[in-house]
């Protein structure tokens, strides 16, 4: 577990462009201040579990329509929603409402006896309860052709009344996952290992 406590408006921004231009667009190596910008990337990830990335390639306007979206998703009805559920494939496509899902923690005594002996300063949060949010799950890219997990694999929901929801949620999706891929390279430099590690 990483340290926690910090604020996402303490954590520094790593911006992506100059490792995306040089190493990814370009197929070079970093210099010694990529190296150096990797490095600082992979210690902020140990020692927060968390990062702040800038990528040039997602744009404000496709994260708000991406929001947007779900902002008028989510303001519906509670029963239109409920058309949206799967709870026989396990909540592995569709919407999960409130109240589902509990965190695994708070019933693992191992993670309860390692949250017990983190220093007080860094010490986690013991969650309590259900957790109270939503979330939709939506893959991103083709399902595979064969499969022993059909649950994991099943059909994507739709929601109807977003005739958008395909291309937003594909759009934003693979936006993400870019960005993830050159946070792993970086981080992987960062720790001294292979480019390609992750």
């Amino acid at each position: 577990m990483g340290g926690g406590g910090s604020e996402v408006g303490n954590l520094p921004v790593f911006d992506l462009g100059a490792f995306l231009d040089k190493c990814i667009t370009n197929g070079g190596e970093p210099d010694e201040e990529l190296k150096k910008q990797c490095v600082e990337l992979a210690q902020c990830l140990k020692d927060t579990s968390a990062l702040v990335v800038r990528d040039p390639r997602c744009p404000s306007h496709d994260n708000a329509t991406f929001l947007n979206m779900l902002e008028k998703y989510y303001a519906q009805p509670l029963d239109v929603k409920k058309d949206d559920e799967r709870p026989h494939f396990h909540y592995q496509v569709g919407v999960t409402p409130e109240g589902v899902e509990v965190p695994r923690c708070s019933m693992d005594p191992a993670c309860l006896k390692e949250i017990e002996e983190q220093a007080e300063e860094n010490k986690a949060t013991i969650p309590k309860g259900a957790d109270p949010k939503w979330r939709f799950m939506h893959r991103v890219g083709p399902r595979p052709t064969e499969t022993k997990f059909k649950e994991l694999n099943a059909e994507p929901v739709y929601p109807k009344d977003f005739p958008e929801w395909e291309d937003t949620m594909t759009m934003w999706g693979k936006k993400m996952l870019q960005a993830l891929e050159v946070v792993a390279e970086m981080a992987a430099i960062g720790l001294g290992l292979d480019r390609k590690a992750f």
